[in-house]
């Protein structure tokens, strides 16, 4: 009993002195009494301050399937009881074995750390409880600036102090297994890994609950020399880690955790270690286009905090688990389409996005490049650090010029203001648009200096209503179409259905607004283009569709939905727009259902698109030179696999889309559209348009590929009998120039070697020609050093000089 009592009057004892000699430091330099000293321990602060740990935020597809993660530190909190009991005993063990014996001042481990720490005149050894480790920790994660990181770390008794006293105080406020629950979130165990459970993932491919008396032993071994452990930095660092486990299991045997027969077999057995990466950041994200929208949501929209500064923070703390919209199949459709025809080396670049219609919501996003930094930190390559399908707003560049897509805005405004279907006007083969055009403000933006013409393969002049206007997107129609329905209604349509600059700066309403002069981005497009689809009812792209926060608290994402046009308008619309897949630019092309959209090529041919949707998905796909659109228009290209005199939004963004189309609703049954209101549509009237179109007709019946094949061998039979050719009874030169140019194409058209140049091969009769190549069937490209001799000095020659060399052998 008298012994009890001594051994407890000498603990007091030395537990006072230590307390003096531990504040001596801090007080005495302060010039504070001995009364000051006795109540340093008395007088306690309350707990510090413990903000949100910073935790992982998991990006879900629509299935529930994770396919992106970012965090600033790669950290999941969990229960103590979600803890294995041999990990919970392991680090116990190792860093305070009287934890539930003392109140937050461990004597014996201080006063050995003190002596040390004396002879040695700094800080040499730990003795700090594992409270004062918590406390350690949290005064580091809370830390606003670098100075009180800094004071936070510094090796200084002054330091321990602090520790000690929010220590007690944390003693006071939380039982002992909510202070170890803590410290197990907040150490940090190497590798990239705070806390247990991101360390059980991340060295053992396991979970905290599951952790093995070997694994356990490992994880607390690491805790103390986190750097100087790390597995993954090579073999060394192994050795070291084997050697903290074999210590952490004596340790363990020595205060009772395990038997002595149980340290021993672990310490026989290696390491096991099973290294899972814990890839951070968009750029190691199946879908990193997809899940660089999604956080530049987060931190953009004012719906995920009222300031920039707490989105920014929520970003920062993390712990959230955000489902998306993202449909895997639509995904893969959307790459798949892509990658068969342009290559991530490719300067030019395609991308494309897909939104769901009456939602918004944003089903896959994809293109050409890889997400990242090129090696050496290139400006051109294989990889882009631009969200290439999204605006400047969600991480995109400065987008391509919509081209004739945007002729979709002036027609809806047209049928909105009654035009009907057949109504048109007679278009001349050029236009200057000087007069009739004002913004929204009335200004006159009209621009003599122009010159509108009709592009390639789009017409010419000559009588066009609205179907066959758009069906040809004849450019001056809607020049002039624009101009009678006004071009500040156009814009208001568009505006009405989301349309917005890529940059963010306001829309250009001039002129040519309704040939596409605004740069875009499919995300955009596409949005817009679902409007239709959704029978006029205009949806904000969505991509966030529900978020858990860090207490499990769910947060559903409802779609912004508007009628932005009304419903027989937009009826209207799509029965014109299916007709591009009919009768006009896109004819030949299918999914196989019914499907509407627009082709858009631009002036110069500096980009290229296609906007298309079913009643079940729309798509945007763009294309141009990602050096610069204007430096590097899309002419004379070799793009993927495929050389490209021209690129037009029929010949490679169309085919994209076909495809990914075709794939991304290849389990979802075909649905087709309303009929137009015909009452309301139907019986319109352009002057001469019956009679253009019937003499259309003629003259491709007319042509030679329509022509029967005995009427084409009856014209130039004449000609087999001449061996020699005179310049004026050539076909190479009788012929059109695009003719003439088809001729040369053909393999047998060049000049064997050796024959004078004047000389050809007689024509070969219809019977012994080569079989017609299979439908869908291309010619293999030739290498430049077979494709044949120049063409005769009198081909090169300008034309009045052809017409005067005919003129003299006549």
């Amino acid at each position: 009993m008298l012994r009890s009592i001594g051994v407890l009057a000498m603990a007091g004892a030395i537990g006072g002195i230590l307390a003096a000699a531990l504040a001596a430091p801090v007080v005495t330099g302060a010039g504070l009494s001995a009364k000051n000293v006795a109540t340093t321990f008395v007088d306690l602060p309350p707990a510090p301050r413990e903000e949100p740990l910073s935790q992982v935020t998991r990006l879900l597809d629509r299935n529930g399937k994770q396919f992106a993660q970012f965090y600033e530190a790669n950290r999941t909190t969990v229960r103590l009881d979600q803890v294995a009991p041999v990990m919970r005993k392991a680090i116990v063990a190792i860093e305070d074995a009287r934890f539930y014996e003392h109140g937050g001042l461990d004597v014996k481990g201080t006063i050995r750390a003190l002596l040390t720490n004396t002879q040695a005149g700094g800080i040499k050894q730990g003795g700090s409880s594992l409270t004062q480790q918590l406390v350690k920790n949290i005064l580091v994660e809370g830390a606003r600036s670098d100075a009180e990181r800094d004071r936070a770390r510094a090796p200084n008794l002054a330091r321990k102090i602090t520790e000690l006293r929010y220590a007690l105080a944390m003693e006071e406020k939380y039982r002992k297994d909510e202070i170890l629950e803590k410290y197990l979130n907040i150490a940090y165990f190497g590798a990239g890994a705070h806390g247990v459970e991101a360390a059980a993932r991340r060295f053992f491919s396991t979970t905290a609950a599951r952790l093995t008396l070997t694994q356990a032993a490992t994880l607390a071994g690491a805790v103390r020399m986190p750097y100087s452990t790390d597995p993954s930095l090579g073999d060394r660092h192994l050795d070291r880690l084997r050697q903290r486990r074999d210590i952490v299991l004596d340790r363990m045997a020595g205060v009772g955790a395990i038997s002595p027969q149980e340290a021993t077999a672990a310490k026989r057995t290696g390491l096991d270690l099973k290294l899972h990466p814990e890839p951070g950041g968009c750029a190691q994200s199946d879908y990193p286009f997809y899940c660089y929208y999604v956080q530049r949501e987060l931190l953009t929209n004012p719906a995920f905090g009222d300031t920039a500064a707490k989105r920014q923070a929520r970003m920062s703390t993390g712990g959230l688990v955000i489902r998306t919209s993202l449909d895997p199949v639509a995904q893969r459709a959307a790459e798949h389409a892509i990658q068969r025809r342009v290559h991530p080396d490719d300067t030019q670049v395609a991308a494309e996005a897909m939104v769901q219609p009456g939602t918004g919501r944003i089903m896959a996003m994809a293109a050409s490049k890889r997400f990242g930094r090129n090696p050496g930190n290139k400006k051109n390559g294989a990889r882009t650090t631009f969200n290439l399908p999204a605006d400047m707003t969600h991480g995109g560049g400065m987008g391509f010029q919509a081209g004739s897509t945007f002729k979709v805005f002036t027609l809806a405004t047209a049928l909105g203001q009654g035009w009907r279907f057949g109504d048109g006007f007679q278009t001349p083969g050029e236009l200057s648009p000087d007069q009739g055009y004002r913004d929204c403000r009335g200004r006159r933006v009209n621009d003599p200096r122009t010159t509108i013409y009709n592009a390639s393969g789009e017409g010419t002049g000559g009588p066009h209503s609205l179907e066959t206007g758009t069906w040809k997107s004849v450019n001056i129609f809607y020049m002039m179409l624009e101009r009678k329905v006004g071009l500040c209604n156009v814009v208001t349509t568009a505006k009405a259905l989301g349309i917005a600059r890529a940059d963010g700066t306001p829309l250009r309403e001039v002129p040519t607004f309704t040939l596409g002069a605004n740069e875009m981005d499919p995300v955009t497009v596409a949005a817009a283009f679902a409007a239709f689809a959704a029978r006029g009812r205009y949806c904000r792209p969505l991509a966030i569709v529900e978020i858990t926060g860090r207490v499990g608290e769910r947060t559903r994402v409802p779609p912004a939905c508007e009628q932005a046009i009304d419903r027989p308008v937009a009826d209207a619309v799509n029965w014109v727009l299916g007709g591009v897949f009919t009768e006009g630019t896109m004819r030949g092309q299918s999914i196989g259902r019914p499907a509407a959209g627009k082709t858009g090529t631009n002036n110069g041919y500096t980009s290229a698109w296609f906007a298309g949707y079913t009643p079940d998905l729309a798509a945007a796909v763009s294309v141009g030179d990602i050096r610069g659109a204007y430096r590097y228009p899309l002419q004379n290209v070799q793009i993927g696999d495929e050389y490209y005199g021209s690129v037009q939004g029929a010949s490679l963004p169309g085919p994209i889309w076909v495809d990914s189309m075709e794939e991304a609703l290849r389990d979802i049954a075909p649905s087709g559209f309303p009929g137009p209101d015909m009452a309301r549509f139907g019986g319109g009237y352009t002057p001469g348009l019956k009679e253009a179109l019937e003499a259309e007709a003629k003259a491709k019946a007319r042509d030679e590929h329509g022509r029967p094949a005995r009427d084409r061998r009856r014209k130039f039979d004449h000609r087999k009998r001449f061996t020699f050719m005179e310049p004026w009874n050539r076909r190479d030169v009788r012929e059109p120039r695009h003719r003439r140019d088809a001729q040369e194409r053909r393999p047998g058209a060049a000049l064997e070697p050796g024959r004078p140049e004047d000389v050809r091969e007689p024509r070969r009769p219809a019977d012994v020609r080569e079989p017609r190549r299979p439908e869908g069937v291309r010619e293999p490209r030739r290498p430049d050093d077979v494709m044949g001799p120049r063409r005769p000095r009198d081909l090169l020659e300008p034309r009045h000089r052809r017409e005067r060399i005919s003129r003299h052998f006549r």
